[in-house]
């Protein structure tokens, strides 16, 4: 079975266990042209000639030779200049953004308004079954990696668990301080939504806190649970096969693939999703 009929069954099955049709995950809006009048007034007038003396035309002739030439003032015209054209300070702040340059920004911020993070860990302490941090990439809405770090080992690692986190000795043997590489995903993920799977799991290795009401765990939202897997908590392979179509994690897990499937997995249902937090909020509301 192709990617296109995976998704197409997943489709099939939301809508039979929502009882309507699946929603897709844009809208498409439409526009309407505006359609403008345009009156053209024909002004008609006679033009007069000014008779003008010798005198006058000489006095004339001097003023507009001692007449200071005026700046260009044409945007276009001065080009770069344009601030200083117009008398404008440089120093004082840069002329207004245009309206493409703010859609530009208007986009990206809600890019990056939505984030999925996703950690490889290798094993310390007795046996190596405790987890510690090696690796932790984020992804933005569109799937673009914003950070993707190997993390300097603060305990001997016992086990690499390679087979799986896809972590050798030299990929952390130069790898960032813990510290640091903290610190900057608290900056990042600061008021903005998480998304992930399993997203405990990384947020205790990275040893930070996340708003409950801003995450976003594809193992934990149940009508995707009960869809997919009876209402048993499925794995992120089972649920990127089942929503996506894709295959992932076919040997050595990578956390950049990981995070984009669940980014993925979520754009999928994100209109289900959102309602069904709003309807849950509005319910303990009403408790």
């Amino acid at each position: 079975m192709s990617a296109t009929q995976r998704q197409k069954q997943f489709d099939r099955n939301r809508s039979q266990a929502t009882g309507g049709p699946a929603r897709s995950q844009t809208t498409i809006s439409s526009s309407s042209g505006n359609g403008s009048t345009n009156a053209n007034h024909n002004n008609n007038s006679e033009n007069t000639k000014n008779v003008v003396s010798p005198k006058q035309r000489k006095l004339q002739t001097s003023m507009e030779r001692l007449q200071v030439q005026q700046p260009n003032v044409s945007r276009r015209g001065a080009g770069s200049n344009w601030t200083a054209a117009t008398g404008g300070d440089p120093s004082a702040g840069s002329a207004p953004l245009t309206k493409s340059a703010r859609t530009r920004l208007k986009k990206k911020a809600q890019r990056n308004r939505y984030l999925a993070m996703d950690c490889e860990m290798v094993g310390v302490g007795h046996n190596g079954q405790d987890d510690m941090l090696a690796r932790v990439s984020i992804v933005n809405r569109v799937g673009q990696v914003l950070l993707d770090k190997h993390v300097k080992p603060r305990s001997e690692v016992i086990d690499y668990r390679t087979s799986v986190s896809g972590i050798r000795p030299h990929d952390i043997a130069n790898g960032e301080d813990f510290a640091a590489v903290q610190d900057e995903v608290v900056r990042m993920l600061h008021g903005n939504i998480l998304v992930g799977h399993a997203l405990r799991n990384d947020l205790a290795v990275l040893s930070i806190r996340h708003p409950f009401e801003h995450i976003r765990d594809t193992s934990r939202y149940k009508p995707l649970c009960k869809l997919v897997s009876n209402g048993q908590t499925p794995s992120l392979k089972r649920l990127t096969m089942a929503v996506l179509g894709q295959e992932i994690q076919t040997g050595e897990h990578n956390s950049v693939e990981d995070a984009r499937a669940a980014m993925g997995i979520y754009n999928r249902v994100a209109a289900d999703w959102e309602k069904y937090l709003e309807k849950k909020q509005h319910q303990q509301q009403h408790f």
